[in-house]
């Protein structure tokens, strides 16, 4: 029994690796399926229509005016600065450089952050509005990988019961991102927080962002929000890597208007070969 439960052990320590890199390529493996498949495209059309135009009102009301305000921040800071060091000795006169590069670095890392908070915003706008098509999609791809779907008898009551899971799910997404993310910002202000604040809200928007692309085939058999983040968790390290590669599709503008059907079908594909064989 002891020889059996190392060797388990053993294999979980060579599985590891190859899960992180698994995760990681179901976008591909998406692209690959809609390539295959023409007729899955129709279900994407309105959806990427739908990320276009919620896409540029975002980047329209956020980007720029965001932008300006790093500009504007950085150039008071840098005035100060420069000041300051006007009143060391000459030979610290080099730390006006150390400035100006500190300053581009600090920008680019806003500016990136900006542009991942605008592309969660759009995949959270976005997968709303474009629900019943990314659903259908979901269906079919369902369909293709294990040839079977869960019975769901259509009603009335069935209708409305749905409409309010979903906004139940919703409401428990933004408790999460509330209830974690709120003390991570505020982490930011505690020595060597930052690091910690930084990994933690990582950590939580790759969950969030999972929760979003896994929903379709895990909604279908009426899991509850704590046992969507359980299939999260026990999915690691492939849902870490395939959550952080969905961030990056999300935060490029343009990509992002493709790259969120790409992920919904990525999260779908996930969950049909590495979730619901365990359920």
């Amino acid at each position: 029994m002891a020889k059996q439960q190392n060797f388990q052990s053993m294999l979980s320590i060579f599985k590891a690796p190859f899960g992180l890199f698994a995760g990681a390529t179901y976008h591909f493996r998406a692209v690959i399926i809609f390539v295959k498949n023409p007729r899955l495209i129709g279900y994407v059309i309105v959806p990427i229509l739908i990320n276009i135009v919620v896409g540029i009102l975002l980047y329209v009301g956020l980007l720029m005016p965001g932008i300006n305000l790093v500009k504007n921040i950085f150039a008071n800071l840098s005035l100060r600065f420069d000041a300051f060091v006007a009143n060391l000795p000459s030979w610290l006169s080099f730390l006006s450089y150390l400035d100006n590069a500190l300053g581009w670095v600090v920008q680019i890392i806003l500016f990136a952050v900006l542009l991942l908070i605008i592309g969660f915003l759009l995949m959270q706008f976005g997968v709303i509005l474009g629900s019943p098509f990314y659903g259908q999609v979901s269906e079919q791809l369902e369909k293709i990988r294990t040839g079977t779907l869960p019975e769901a008898p259509p009603s009335l009551f069935g209708f409305f019961r749905d409409i309010w899971r979903a906004i139940l799910f919703e409401l428990k997404k933004i408790a999460l991102f509330l209830g974690i993310g709120l003390p991570m910002l505020l982490l930011n202000f505690l020595p060597g927080g930052s690091l910690v604040a930084t990994i933690g809200g990582v950590t939580l928007t790759t969950s969030i962002v999972c929760l979003d692309f896994f929903d379709g085939p895990l909604e279908r058999r009426k899991l509850k929000f704590r046992e969507k983040l359980k299939v999260v968790r026990q999915s690691l390290p492939a849902s870490a890597s395939f959550g952080l590669i969905c961030q990056a599709l999300i935060s490029i503008p343009i990509v992002n208007f493709v790259g969120i059907p790409i992920c919904v079908a990525a999260g779908t594909l996930f969950c049909c070969d590495r979730v619901l064989p365990k359920l």
